[in-house]
């Protein structure tokens, strides 16, 4: 009984945080049928609860991608709220990462909530006859497209602390599993999505529930395990598993024929009352010291000539000035507060594929790259055929291609290139990694 009060609780708490997409009206939940919600979960509790889950996916995503922008150098973040943005994430001065502060606390529990939530319908979906309210086919699209969405929360956390690790084993609130490094949670979230990918594999023509705009094509089980290898070819490249990334592309939604770049999946928001805005707009008219992504200079100074990816930024009227950095150019990734943010998309998996081939099929490897230097409106590569100039290509294209959206500072780390990032004020310093919260009983 102890059990089911809990999932009670959290499904009241959530049902109150509705995604974009349309969901069923759900009773009192203080009232009598929250009993019987505790003996039979029905599709209308489902479609809420995963409502839930796709809520809390999307919380304190911008602190996460400020983090990684700024900590690798993509854009300043001017707050006049906050002074942390240019001091603890650049490194100013003595400053240093704090364990208990909203740049790691936020994006780390709002993670490990939509971990919780998802791992609570599962439980839901193992601990009761569901026969009556779903097929089969059903309950393994349920928990394939959960424990895609556990892996990659998990994964965002690890990007943070990278090998300070994170925890795998957290199912049981009460028992929570060690720490776990860098390697070793790699493993486990690639197990996660293998799992996800087997469930999706036997889930039928249909998902139970309702998802969002943002995953349009990709809202059957059929099409989201498309979806799951592509992040898949992502955590196996972040484990340096070339032939597993090329594997999982196969399997994936990857065009290399001249086909949507921005084709994938995507976050989405609204201005409706239940739901959230972008937190990554900010406009260029309303850019200023108090608040604004500045683009850090070399991102322009180091870019060719009539790269057409340049438009995300934005020229501004007159400099703006915070804490010793200036600059007139803002980050213009997204032009309104309602765009959607890429979860992956199918220019990252070009991307990956070139990355892949560097070693093996080099020749392959600059046909990918050219396909995104041609969309980008630049000449084919002209540079050295040796691994060391192809990776370098390789990373500045992924440097202009992923612009702020949370790549740049992981994709030099893994490389080893954090010492090439560019240092703004003479005692800046660049970070590896975040510490583990505080807030975590190790």
């Amino acid at each position: 009984m102890k059990k089911y009060i809990y999932k009670i609780l959290f499904f009241a708490s959530i049902t109150t945080m509705l995604v974009s997409c349309e969901v069923e009206e759900f009773s009192d939940l203080n009232g009598p049928e929250v009993d019987a919600f505790a003996q039979v979960l029905t599709r209308g509790d489902l479609q809420d609860l995963v409502g839930g889950v796709l809520y809390s996916s999307r919380t304190r995503l911008g602190t996460y991608y400020d983090d990684c922008g700024v900590v690798g150098r993509e854009f300043w973040r001017f707050s006049g709220s906050d002074p942390r943005f240019t001091t603890d994430l650049l490194g100013g001065g003595n400053s240093v990462l704090d364990n208990n502060t909203f740049y790691i606390t936020g994006p780390w529990a709002s993670r490990y909530r939509t971990v919780k939530n998802a791992n609570l319908i599962l439980g839901f979906l193992d601990g009761q006859d569901t026969s009556a309210q779903f097929s089969d086919a059903e309950v393994n699209a349920t928990k394939g497209f959960l424990k895609t969405f556990i892996a990659y929360e998990m994964l965002l956390n690890l990007n943070l602390t990278d090998e300070a690790g994170i925890r795998l084993d957290v199912a049981d609130e009460n028992n929570l599993g060690p720490f776990v490094g860098k390697s070793a949670a790699l493993t486990g979230i690639r197990e996660m999505l293998s799992e996800g990918a087997n469930n999706l594999s036997s889930g039928g023509g249909a998902f139970p529930f309702t998802l969002s705009g943002g995953f349009d094509g990709f809202n059957t089980p059929s099409g989201f395990l498309k979806a799951n290898k592509a992040i898949t070819a992502r955590v196996a490249a972040y484990q340096g598993d070339s032939s597993g990334v090329l594997s999982s592309l196969g399997d994936s939604f990857l065009n290399l024929s001249g086909g949507d770049m921005n084709a994938g999946i995507f976050y989405t928001f609204s201005l409706e009352p239940t739901d959230v805005a972008n937190p990554l707009f900010i406009s260029v008219e309303g850019s200023s010291p108090s608040q604004a992504r500045v683009v850090q200079p070399s991102f322009l100074t180091d870019a060719e000539a009539n790269d057409t990816r340049l438009s995300k930024t934005a020229q501004l009227a007159a400099p703006i000035t915070l804490d010793g950095l200036t600059g007139d150019v803002v980050v213009n990734r997204y032009l309104s507060n309602i765009e959607s943010i890429p979860i992956i998309r199918n220019e990252e998996l070009i991307l990956l594929y070139a990355e892949a081939n560097i070693t093996a099929n080099p020749g392959e490897a600059i046909t990918a790259l050219n396909i995104i230097r041609a969309s980008a409106g630049l000449g084919a590569y002209s540079g050295g055929m040796d691994t060391t100039s192809l990776i370098n290509e390789m990373l500045n294209q992924r440097r202009y291609s992923l612009y702020a959206e949370g790549h740049r500072w992981i994709d030099m780390r893994r490389y080893n290139k954090l010492g090439e990032l560019p240092l703004d004020r003479p005692d800046d310093n660049v970070w590896s990694n975040f510490p583990i919260p505080l807030t975590e009983n190790q």
